[in-house]
């Protein structure tokens, strides 16, 4: 995509621009597409925009065919200098490049899980290194945490597939979660923060008393809240291990939560994670874990209906990288 391939060139260019007038980069130092290229993860397209941008910009000039010298100090002395990356309120400090996977995880999650909703689904890791004009490796690493994210599988034949939401699927997903949430809720009472309970009473609130107006970025996130956030505390990171992959559900309820916001009047799970956070604040522990496994049970429901009525409206557009499987896998 043109957008996010100018978000790399640009990226590269501002590193290097500081590193350049900052005399990181010595004059003489040379730079090449490849050079470029391994040291982002970009592919050599942006890699080769950004070397244009900082010839023209005087801060490199062209050494034959093999790539370009970083300019003399005279040379760069006559290119007005801009503010050095990373200065902030007075302070100077250089930001650390966002690794190029980031730059297109949420646009590639968000056109997988939006498709998980019709059908399975085939990823093609090289077509979507090609779509985004990104390398392999950066493809991977996006490949990889989707997979972290319990978003797609590897088949037997070792290609990727992003499972669709059947009600065998989240059948699965629920009964995990309502076998392993409740124990990670118990394990994680004795370290919770005072201030944290107070709090996700208080945003729960909020969100209910502007149910007509609440955003489904606001309900994505008091989701985090309760099922991440607070369950976090467990002190057991194979239990959150565990957990992580059947919330995978997380992710497609916020496009869910958008795509069929006319499915209930007011949002359901807003008393329900009221009522959870209440009993642990009263110190009912059992009773909350009762009330957290109750939540989990309706909210199958809830999302079964809501895939349900985004099956029936959405129509997705065709990308090179996603093969729509005839075959469910799960």
């Amino acid at each position: 995509m043109a957008n996010i391939a100018q978000k790399l060139y640009q990226r590269a260019f501002e590193i290097l621009e500081e590193e350049i007038r900052t005399g990181r980069m010595e004059p003489g130092a040379r730079l090449t597409e490849t050079g470029l290229a391994t040291r982002f993860g970009i592919s050599r397209a942006p890699a080769r925009q950004a070397l244009g941008e900082l010839e023209r910009s005087g801060l490199i000039n062209r050494a034959g065919a093999r790539g370009y010298e970083v300019a003399n100090q005279g040379s760069v002395s006559s290119v007005e200098p801009r503010q050095p990356i990373g200065i902030a309120s007075g302070i100077g400090e250089k930001i650390q490049f966002l690794p190029s996977w980031e730059l297109i995880y949420r646009q590639v999650e968000i056109e997988i899980v939006s498709r998980t909703s019709l059908a399975s689904w085939r990823i093609n890791e090289a077509a979507l290194a090609k779509t985004y004009d990104v390398s392999r490796t950066v493809a991977r690493d996006v490949m990889g945490r989707l997979q972290q994210r319990g978003i797609v599988r590897k088949d037997d034949s070792g290609r990727w597939y992003a499972p669709g939401l059947t009600a065998k699927h989240i059948n699965e997903l629920y009964e995990l979660r309502w076998v392993l949430e409740p124990l990670a809720l118990e394990k994680a009472v004795p370290h919770l923060p005072a201030d944290l309970l107070p709090r996700l009473a208080t945003n729960v609130a909020a969100a209910n008393a502007a149910i007509t107006t609440v955003d489904s970025r606001v309900l994505d996130a008091l989701e985090q809240e309760l099922h991440v956030e607070l369950l976090s505390y467990c002190g057991n990171d194979a239990l959150m291990q565990a957990i992580s992959l059947p919330q995978a559900l997380l992710v497609a309820h916020h496009f869910l939560y958008h795509a069929a916001a006319h499915l209930f009047e007011t949002e359901p799970f807003l008393p329900e994670h009221l009522a959870v956070i209440e009993r642990l604040s009263a110190g009912h522990v059992g009773e909350a874990r009762e009330a957290l496994v109750k939540h989990l049970q309706v909210s199958r429901e809830r999302a079964m209906l809501r895939i349900r009525a985004v099956a029936e409206t959405i129509s997705p557009r065709d990308l090179p990288y996603i093969e729509r499987l005839v075959t469910p896998q799960s």
